[in-house]
């Protein structure tokens, strides 16, 4: 697929800095909050493009937009359009700010109302998420769960080379990156030989997961086919899925994760477009058993993208406790939207579906503190000299990502969040 606003070449008059995630190749959208209000967003740099005002002055004039749907609170409106409008938006945005093109960059007193200092913007939760669902697609953590819960020679259940493995989580909880959260409460089961106790969880963690978006999708009844799906996702973020290891051992048998799952999950504030990351495309594992046709596919489904998650203590430095890819999935996007749907299920404008925890095939490739320490064998190191199992009450777990290709770094920024005391 050729998309004019992913040449590589392409250069905007706005200063990039070198390692930026924010080129002229992503314009990625979210919402921004200043003394003026709140809108709709994109951003190269370090600058955040006001939507609204590009629409008031007429930048946005001949696309299929109206000014309600900048001047909002989410980007829901704007993805009202589907995938031509936002694609259209998005070329715009591309011309308006690449060298060459004046119109915009001779305008100082324009240029003055469009562009915005990021640092001098709040960024709020992108999107309204009206359902939410999280696989279970990364074979590499299925396999260490497995392992260390069951049987390393029996570590995947039966079904799971067979469906992408999810659940429908809890889209109230899900906030914008810098959100604090408690530490959770519930039931936990010290020992077999034990009753359940009530209490803070003792064995808190992240996971480090990529969500995407959807448009509006078919109607109650229809399916979603692998081969449109794309059709129906508007774009990506990072999404850190806090887990109680403890609540979830005791409450998952016999329905699933609850309470382990449903006090808070963060993204990353900038959702970018799944036409930005085509050209880091790249082929999936082999899948063995063959799966049933309606989750077979062609071509390239699988995305490049570098993912990474640290932790600062309170107080202290910021050490990186994994590196993880998220081509390691075993099931794609495509999979997991058609398996969502064969059955009639409709989505939403503004639908959120995780990946679940991204394990890479080798230690420090691991998306959670569960596996890098190995249900707490093998503690990391801080340092300011103290240790961790899992995630300490004012800890900071930030997770960060980005695609590189042909000398052009397309990323997410980061999904940041301090872990207080249970109330």
């Amino acid at each position: 697929m050729t998309i004019a606003a992913n040449d590589p070449n392409l250069k905007s008059w706005i200063e990039v800095s070198e390692n930026s995630d924010f080129p002229i190749q992503n314009i990625p959208f979210g919402v921004i909050k200043t003394s003026e209000g709140t809108r709709v967003a994109s951003r190269i740099g370090d600058k955040a493009i006001d939507l609204l005002a590009l629409f008031v002055l007429g930048y946005l004039d001949n696309l299929p937009f109206q000014r309600s749907d900048f001047e909002t609170d989410a980007l829901n409106p704007m993805m009202e359009k589907g995938k031509q409008g936002t694609r259209a938006l998005r070329n715009r945005l591309s011309k308006l700010f690449s060298e060459g093109y004046e119109d915009l960059a001779k305008n100082d007193h324009h240029v003055q109302q469009v562009l915005i200092d990021v640092n001098e913007a709040e960024m709020v939760m992108p999107v309204k998420v009206g359902d939410y669902t999280d696989f279970y697609s990364s074979e590499q953590h299925a396999y260490n769960v497995g392992c260390m819960f069951r049987d390393p020679n029996n570590a995947l259940l039966p079904n799971w080379k067979h469906i992408p493995v999810g659940y429908h989580g809890r889209a109230s909880s899900i906030v914008v990156s810098g959100t604090p959260v408690h530490r959770p409460k519930g039931q936990q089961k010290p020992s077999e030989d034990e009753p359940p106790v009530f209490g803070p969880c003792k064995l808190f963690d992240f996971e480090l997961e990529m969500g995407f978006v959807t448009y509006e999708g078919k109607p109650l009844g229809d399916s979603i086919s692998t081969e449109e799906a794309e059709d129906y996702i508007f774009g990506m973020c990072l999404f850190n899925d806090w887990s109680a290891r403890d609540i979830q051992k005791w409450e998952y048998v016999p329905l699933g994760p609850f309470l382990a799952k449903n006090f808070a999950s963060h993204v990353s504030p900038w959702i970018v477009t799944l036409d930005a990351l085509e050209p880091f495309r790249v082929s999936g594992p082999v899948q063995d058993p063959k799966v049933l046709p309606y989750l077979e596919y062609s071509g390239d489904k699988h995305l490049d993208i570098n993912l990474e998650v640290s932790i600062t203590p309170e107080n202290s430095e910021e050490k990186v406790v994994g590196n993880s890819n998220y081509k390691f999935m075993y099931w794609n996007m495509n999979q997991q939207l058609a398996h969502h749907t064969v059955n009639g299920c409709n989505i939403k404008n503004g639908d959120m579906m995780a990946s679940g925890t991204i394990s890479g095939p080798e230690e420090g490739q691991y998306g959670s503190m569960l596996e890098i320490s190995w249900k707490g064998t093998k503690p990391v190191a801080m340092p300011d000299g103290s240790e961790r199992k899992f995630i300490l009450d004012n800890d900071t777990v930030i997770m960060r990502g980005y695609s590189e290709k042909n000398g052009v770094r397309v990323g997410f920024g980061e999904v940041s969040a301090k872990l207080l005391p249970a109330k």
